[in-house]
């Protein structure tokens, strides 16, 4: 169902530095409070909306392998990752290996898309264009690169890098993992991995596509967010 009245609240939440298995935890937890008000909507008189959360966060340097991974894309064995400082998740979101650490801003999104629209693809086209217009605003032209979700530094040619990585979960209509978009991040973690599974392309951040100007992760959370609502016809609340 697509409510007459549809919820476009969204709460956000920011956990700051927080471990990853902390915030998977977190979010399984309202992932699944969501989708049993949802499953008591199915046999109510009078459904009521489900809410919708946005929580942002940082993590302390992981590796998580999305289901249609590939371990091989991890170039690392348990004693180096032990020695570099990061841990390693087999996880349940689409996609491949990416790198999560201090300076990056992960976004997960725990919406039901049947307040917004009921269209997974146009979902991801949406999160990708927030970070889009995000860059754009700083000054950085990104864009898609052909059969790939994320966000690309000039994608349509041999230098092409990836910016922001993303890999979602949905569930009748509700959603939870998101996106990771380098600000000013150690992008030497990725010299670890496969990054998506790419061989043949690089990372870039924002603060490596801006060298000599300080970039604050404050900034870029607030022009996300303000892209994020425009995209979503959305309204964000500061509850967090």
């Amino acid at each position: 169902m697509i409510y007459q009245q549809p919820n476009r609240d969204i709460s956000i939440i920011d956990l700051g530095l927080i471990g990853y298995q902390e915030a998977w935890d977190f979010q399984e937890k309202m992932f699944a409070e969501l989708l049993a008000l949802k499953k008591e909507n199915r046999d109510a008189t009078n459904p009521v909306n489900v809410p919708n959360y946005l929580i942002l966060c940082e993590h302390p340097p992981v590796y998580t392998l999305g289901k249609s991974g590939k371990e091989e894309n991890l170039l690392l064995s348990k004693e180096k990752l032990e020695q570099i400082g990061a841990t390693y998740f087999k996880i349940n979101r689409g996609g491949d290996i990416t790198h999560h650490g201090p300076g990056q801003l992960v976004v997960y999104p725990l919406l039901d898309l049947e307040n917004f629209f009921t269209d997974i693809h146009l979902y991801l086209r949406k999160l990708e264009e927030a970070v889009i217009q995000t860059l754009f605003t700083l000054g950085i032209q990104a864009g898609r690169y052909p059969g790939y979700t994320g966000v690309w530094i000039q994608p349509e040619d041999l230098s092409a890098r990836k910016i922001c990585a993303m890999g979602v979960k949905c569930s009748r209509w509700v959603t939870m993992h998101g996106i990771a978009l380098n600000v000013n991040n150690d992008l030497s973690y990725f010299n670890h991995i496969i990054p998506c599974g790419i061989e043949d392309k690089a990372v870039a951040s924002i603060q490596q596509e801006l060298p000599g100007f300080p970039i604050s992760m404050e900034l870029v959370k607030q022009l996300f967010l303000k892209n994020f609502e425009k995209e979503f016809d959305a309204h964000l609340l500061n509850n967090q």
